[in-house]
């Protein structure tokens, strides 16, 4: 870690001028207690990508622990449910920051949206296809002749670059749209579902098997993960606007602010998932109590340990989901991206600065010991 942190103190040093003008001029001055001076805040807007759920736990956290305000920040958390495309909010001007998955974006680019993925919340994929242990589906290979389900609205890339590089295509798999959820799956009506790590392998998990009167287990299951498959792509990214960050010194410092502030959030929700789950049980997500603890805890894996520091753009890891998102064509024939993106549709330029400010204050930015918690589900997730 001792390099690492070398690095982040060099570009501490360099970013601390523009540190300590925000210090001056956007954030509220900070009483002994830690409380705002009273000094007008800044307004944010962040656009989720979905509803309030564990998912986006460490935003939630940032918001209620006060990491917003104490960095001069109001920031008003703007879900989704489907109704609104977040980089096309980001694109239009609606909002400050957006959330949302890189291959999803990577379509919106190329159409000519101008954003800049700005930190890499979600080291690893989190999609899973997951199908019955007596299916014989083990791997996308095993697809054929199938039906296979997806959700489509830019969430079925990664299925279709797997597929492709299986060399399989709609004409020897059968896509099946699959609503949210996984009921068509347990109904017996698609033979491998799309699910997230983090929420609908879980209502699998904590739906009763009508032959044993008991919940399923992993054991009823063969569960094949995207993150194992060159069809994997980078999801949970934080996204900004192009333009600002290029012309706008405001918006610069803002930016570095609130990854400070996000980041904080998400180191929270690691040590206290307990907490974290509450919070957004609180913020108005519609799970159970078991599920959003779920949901909490297998975020994380997602996030922690982070290498080189959480929100750390790995340009291997980008360029093999721009390689993915190029292989991918779908069951219309229609390609995800034709080309590959320009330059400054990522930067590491603001996540380093936040990172190095935080190490020098003692955050763990790495989560190095990062250990989850065991979670037990409850049946309907409660």
């Amino acid at each position: 870690m001792t390099h690492r942190i070398r690095r982040l103190a060099t570009i501490s040093a360099i970013g601390l001028t523009a540190a300590l003008a925000l210090s001056a001029c956007s954030a509220p001055a900070e009483t002994p207690d830690g409380s705002s001076g009273g000094e007008e805040l800044t307004p944010v807007k962040l656009q989720l990508q979905w509803l309030p759920q564990g998912q986006f736990a460490g935003y939630f956290a940032a918001q209620e622990q006060g990491y917003f305000e104490e960095a001069g920040l109001d920031v008003e958390i703007i879900p989704s449910g489907g109704d609104i495309v977040p980089q096309d909010a980001l694109a239009n001007g609606d909002v400050d920051y957006a959330i949302a998955w890189v291959p999803k974006v990577l379509g919106s680019i190329e159409a000519g949206a101008n954003v800049t993925n700005i930190a890499q919340i979600f080291q690893r994929s989190g999609t899973l296809q997951v199908a019955w242990a007596d299916s014989g589906i083990e791997s996308v290979a095993d697809f054929e002749g199938k039906k296979i389900g997806s959700w489509g609205f830019g969430n079925e890339w990664e299925i279709f670059a797997a597929m492709a590089e299986e060399g399989l295509d709609s004409s020897t798999v059968e896509i099946i749209t699959q609503d949210f959820n996984m009921n068509a799956f347990l109904s017996g009506d698609i033979d491998a579902a799309q699910a997230m790590t983090y929420n609908e392998y879980a209502q699998v998990l904590e739906t009763v098997n009508p032959d044993t009167g008991e919940l399923y287990t992993a054991d009823d299951l063969n569960v094949i993960s995207y993150e194992d498959t060159v069809g994997a792509m980078l999801q949970d990214a934080i996204w900004a606007d192009t333009e600002r960050l290029e012309s706008d010194e405001e918006y610069q410092e803002t930016t570095v602010a609130f990854l400070k502030a996000v980041i904080k959030g998400w180191v929270y929700a690691a040590e206290n998932p307990e907490d974290a789950a509450q919070i957004t049980i609180d913020a108005g997500s519609g799970w159970g109590p078991s599920h959003e603890l779920w949901m909490v805890n297998e975020t994380n894996k997602l996030i922690w340990p982070a290498p080189d520091g959480i929100g750390y753009i790995d340009e291997g890891a980008f360029d093999d989901t721009v390689a993915a998102a190029l292989s991918a064509v779908n069951e219309s024939g229609a390609s995800l991206i034709t080309e590959e993106p320009g330059e400054g549709v990522w930067t590491n330029e603001y996540i380093e600065q936040a990172l190095a400010e935080l190490d020098e204050e003692g955050v763990d930015v790495f989560g190095e010991g990062f250990e989850p918690i065991e979670v037990e589900l409850m049946e309907g997730g409660n």
